[in-house]
Protein backbone atom coordinates (compact mmCIF):
# COMPACT_ATOMS: atom_id res chain seq x y z
CA UNK A 1 0.00 0.00 0.00
CA UNK A 2 2.91 2.32 0.76
CA UNK A 3 4.27 1.99 -2.81
CA UNK A 4 0.78 2.39 -4.24
CA UNK A 5 0.25 5.75 -2.55
CA UNK A 6 3.82 6.90 -3.18
CA UNK A 7 3.46 6.28 -6.90
CA UNK A 8 0.11 8.05 -6.93
CA UNK A 9 1.81 11.05 -5.32
CA UNK A 10 4.53 10.92 -8.01
CA UNK A 11 1.92 10.93 -10.79
CA UNK A 12 0.15 13.85 -9.13
CA UNK A 13 3.47 15.70 -8.93
CA UNK A 14 4.15 15.14 -12.65
CA UNK A 15 0.62 16.25 -13.51
CA UNK A 16 0.62 19.41 -11.39
CA UNK A 17 4.17 20.45 -12.32
CA UNK A 18 3.46 20.02 -16.04
CA UNK A 19 0.17 21.88 -15.72
CA UNK A 20 1.63 24.80 -13.79
CA UNK A 21 4.75 25.10 -15.96
CA UNK A 22 2.65 25.01 -19.11
CA UNK A 23 0.47 27.84 -17.85
CA UNK A 24 3.35 30.03 -16.66
CA UNK A 25 5.37 29.61 -19.87
CA UNK A 26 2.25 29.52 -22.03
CA UNK A 27 2.58 31.38 -25.31
CA UNK A 28 5.50 33.57 -24.26
CA UNK A 29 7.55 31.76 -26.89
CA UNK A 30 6.74 29.58 -29.90
CA UNK A 31 9.29 26.96 -30.87
CA UNK A 32 10.07 24.83 -33.91
CA UNK A 33 9.96 21.13 -33.07
CA UNK A 34 10.46 19.19 -36.27
CA UNK A 35 7.48 20.08 -38.49
CA UNK A 36 5.55 21.71 -35.64
CA UNK A 37 5.31 25.34 -34.52
CA UNK A 38 4.00 25.15 -30.97
CA UNK A 39 3.90 27.26 -27.78
CA UNK A 40 6.77 26.39 -25.44
CA UNK A 41 4.20 25.78 -22.70
CA UNK A 42 2.72 22.97 -24.76
CA UNK A 43 5.88 20.86 -24.29
CA UNK A 44 4.83 20.05 -20.73
CA UNK A 45 1.09 19.69 -21.23
CA UNK A 46 0.84 16.23 -22.89
CA UNK A 47 2.37 14.68 -19.76
CA UNK A 48 -0.79 15.65 -17.89
CA UNK A 49 -2.82 13.28 -20.09
CA UNK A 50 -0.35 10.41 -19.61
CA UNK A 51 -0.52 10.92 -15.84
CA UNK A 52 -4.34 11.01 -15.73
CA UNK A 53 -4.60 7.91 -17.96
CA UNK A 54 -2.28 5.97 -15.65
CA UNK A 55 -4.27 7.15 -12.64
CA UNK A 56 -7.53 6.18 -14.36
CA UNK A 57 -6.20 2.68 -15.08
CA UNK A 58 -4.51 2.01 -11.75
CA UNK A 59 -6.48 4.11 -9.26
CA UNK A 60 -9.90 4.72 -10.77
CA UNK A 61 -12.10 7.48 -12.12
CA UNK A 62 -12.78 9.23 -8.81
CA UNK A 63 -9.13 9.84 -7.97
CA UNK A 64 -8.37 11.01 -11.51
CA UNK A 65 -11.28 13.46 -11.45
CA UNK A 66 -10.24 14.70 -8.00
CA UNK A 67 -6.78 15.47 -9.37
CA UNK A 68 -8.30 17.41 -12.25
CA UNK A 69 -10.24 19.56 -9.76
CA UNK A 70 -7.15 20.08 -7.58
CA UNK A 71 -5.22 21.21 -10.66
CA UNK A 72 -7.97 23.70 -11.50
CA UNK A 73 -7.88 25.06 -7.94
CA UNK A 74 -4.09 25.42 -8.10
CA UNK A 75 -4.40 27.52 -11.24
CA UNK A 76 -6.90 29.83 -9.54
CA UNK A 77 -4.58 30.08 -6.53
CA UNK A 78 -1.56 30.85 -8.74
CA UNK A 79 -3.50 33.52 -10.63
CA UNK A 80 -4.57 35.15 -7.35
CA UNK A 81 -0.98 35.23 -6.05
CA UNK A 82 0.27 36.75 -9.30
CA UNK A 83 -2.49 39.35 -9.19
CA UNK A 84 -1.52 40.23 -5.60
CA UNK A 85 2.12 40.68 -6.66
CA UNK A 86 0.96 42.90 -9.50
CA UNK A 87 -1.40 44.97 -7.34
CA UNK A 88 0.97 45.68 -4.44
CA UNK A 89 3.20 48.78 -4.80
CA UNK A 90 6.69 48.30 -6.22
CA UNK A 91 9.56 48.59 -3.72
CA UNK A 92 11.63 50.96 -5.86
CA UNK A 93 15.36 50.41 -5.62
CA UNK A 94 14.92 46.86 -4.32
CA UNK A 95 13.07 45.07 -7.12
CA UNK A 96 15.46 43.41 -9.52
CA UNK A 97 13.20 42.85 -12.52
CA UNK A 98 9.80 44.52 -12.17
CA UNK A 99 9.38 44.80 -15.92
CA UNK A 100 9.98 41.05 -16.28
CA UNK A 101 7.33 40.31 -13.66
CA UNK A 102 4.83 42.60 -15.35
CA UNK A 103 5.55 41.03 -18.75
CA UNK A 104 4.95 37.54 -17.32
CA UNK A 105 1.75 38.78 -15.68
CA UNK A 106 0.47 40.33 -18.91
CA UNK A 107 0.95 37.01 -20.72
CA UNK A 108 -0.36 34.91 -17.85
CA UNK A 109 -3.77 36.60 -17.55
CA UNK A 110 -5.26 35.46 -20.87
CA UNK A 111 -3.14 32.29 -20.96
CA UNK A 112 -4.14 30.98 -17.54
CA UNK A 113 -7.81 31.91 -17.89
CA UNK A 114 -8.09 30.26 -21.31
CA UNK A 115 -6.04 27.29 -20.11
CA UNK A 116 -8.24 26.85 -17.03
CA UNK A 117 -11.41 26.74 -19.13
CA UNK A 118 -9.92 24.41 -21.74
CA UNK A 119 -8.19 22.25 -19.15
CA UNK A 120 -11.24 21.66 -16.98
CA UNK A 121 -13.35 20.66 -19.98
CA UNK A 122 -10.69 18.58 -21.77
CA UNK A 123 -9.39 16.71 -18.72
CA UNK A 124 -12.91 15.91 -17.54
CA UNK A 125 -13.76 14.58 -21.01
CA UNK A 126 -10.51 12.58 -21.01
CA UNK A 127 -11.32 10.89 -17.70
CA UNK A 128 -14.92 10.07 -18.70
CA UNK A 129 -13.96 8.82 -22.18
CA UNK A 130 -11.21 6.64 -20.73
CA UNK A 131 -13.70 4.83 -18.52
CA UNK A 132 -16.30 4.74 -21.29
CA UNK A 133 -13.88 2.81 -23.54
CA UNK A 134 -12.87 0.68 -20.57
CA UNK A 135 -16.49 -0.39 -20.07
CA UNK A 136 -17.14 -0.93 -23.78
CA UNK A 137 -14.06 -3.14 -24.22
CA UNK A 138 -14.57 -4.89 -20.85
CA UNK A 139 -11.12 -3.85 -19.67
CA UNK A 140 -9.31 -4.95 -22.84
CA UNK A 141 -7.41 -2.96 -25.49
CA UNK A 142 -5.38 -0.52 -23.40
CA UNK A 143 -4.33 1.32 -26.56
CA UNK A 144 -7.93 2.20 -27.42
CA UNK A 145 -8.85 3.85 -24.14
CA UNK A 146 -5.43 5.53 -23.88
CA UNK A 147 -5.50 7.02 -27.38
CA UNK A 148 -9.27 7.34 -27.83
CA UNK A 149 -9.70 9.44 -24.71
CA UNK A 150 -6.59 11.57 -25.15
CA UNK A 151 -6.95 12.36 -28.85
CA UNK A 152 -10.60 13.37 -28.54
CA UNK A 153 -10.11 15.50 -25.43
CA UNK A 154 -7.11 17.28 -26.94
CA UNK A 155 -9.22 18.46 -29.88
CA UNK A 156 -11.40 20.24 -27.33
CA UNK A 157 -8.37 21.55 -25.46
CA UNK A 158 -6.62 22.90 -28.56
CA UNK A 159 -9.65 24.62 -30.10
CA UNK A 160 -10.82 26.10 -26.80
CA UNK A 161 -7.54 27.54 -25.54
CA UNK A 162 -6.38 28.99 -28.87
CA UNK A 163 -9.80 30.47 -29.65
CA UNK A 164 -9.95 32.24 -26.29
CA UNK A 165 -6.37 33.48 -26.65
CA UNK A 166 -7.11 34.73 -30.17
CA UNK A 167 -10.19 36.65 -29.04
CA UNK A 168 -8.27 38.07 -26.06
CA UNK A 169 -5.37 39.13 -28.26
CA UNK A 170 -2.94 36.84 -26.47
CA UNK A 171 -1.34 35.22 -29.51
CA UNK A 172 0.74 38.11 -30.77
CA UNK A 173 0.33 40.58 -33.60
CA UNK A 174 1.03 38.08 -36.39
CA UNK A 175 -2.06 35.97 -35.60
CA UNK A 176 -4.57 38.57 -36.76
CA UNK A 177 -7.11 36.45 -38.63
CA UNK A 178 -8.94 33.15 -38.40
CA UNK A 179 -7.01 32.06 -41.51
CA UNK A 180 -3.79 32.33 -39.51
CA UNK A 181 -5.32 30.83 -36.36
CA UNK A 182 -6.41 27.56 -37.99
CA UNK A 183 -2.89 26.46 -39.09
CA UNK A 184 -1.72 27.16 -35.53
CA UNK A 185 -4.51 24.95 -34.19
CA UNK A 186 -3.63 22.20 -36.65
CA UNK A 187 0.06 22.36 -35.76
CA UNK A 188 -0.66 22.29 -32.01
CA UNK A 189 -3.09 19.40 -32.34
CA UNK A 190 -0.75 17.47 -34.66
CA UNK A 191 1.94 17.68 -31.96
CA UNK A 192 -0.51 16.41 -29.33
CA UNK A 193 -1.68 13.64 -31.68
CA UNK A 194 1.88 12.44 -32.30
CA UNK A 195 2.67 12.61 -28.60
CA UNK A 196 -0.48 10.60 -27.79
CA UNK A 197 0.74 7.86 -30.10
CA UNK A 198 4.27 8.08 -28.71
CA UNK A 199 3.14 7.80 -25.09
CA UNK A 200 1.18 4.57 -25.77
CA UNK A 201 4.27 2.37 -25.19
CA UNK A 202 4.97 4.34 -21.99
CA UNK A 203 1.40 3.72 -20.87
CA UNK A 204 1.69 -0.02 -21.59
CA UNK A 205 5.07 -0.24 -19.86
CA UNK A 206 3.75 1.67 -16.85
CA UNK A 207 0.68 -0.55 -16.47
CA UNK A 208 2.70 -3.75 -17.07
CA UNK A 209 5.40 -2.90 -14.54
CA UNK A 210 3.14 -1.42 -11.90
CA UNK A 211 -0.07 -3.45 -11.89
CA UNK A 212 1.48 -6.18 -9.72
CA UNK A 213 2.73 -3.66 -7.15
CA UNK A 214 -0.07 -1.12 -7.40
CA UNK A 215 -2.97 -3.36 -8.43
CA UNK A 216 -5.77 -2.37 -10.74
CA UNK A 217 -9.19 -0.87 -10.08
CA UNK A 218 -10.92 -4.20 -10.72
CA UNK A 219 -8.61 -6.04 -8.34
CA UNK A 220 -9.19 -3.51 -5.58
CA UNK A 221 -12.95 -3.79 -6.04
CA UNK A 222 -12.71 -7.59 -5.82
CA UNK A 223 -10.80 -7.37 -2.54
CA UNK A 224 -13.26 -4.83 -1.15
Amino acid sequence: MHFRESFYTLLCGIFLTSLTLGNVVGVTKFVHLGPFDIPAGLLAYPFTFLATDLICELYGKRRAQNLVLVGFGMNVFMLCLMWLGHALPDASGVSGATSTFETVWSFMKPNVVSSMVAYLIAQTVDVHLFHFWRRVTKGKHLWLRNNGSTMASQVIDTVTILTILYVAGGLGADIDSVGKLIPLMLSSYAFKFVFALADTPLFYIGVYLLKDRVGTVDELRAVA
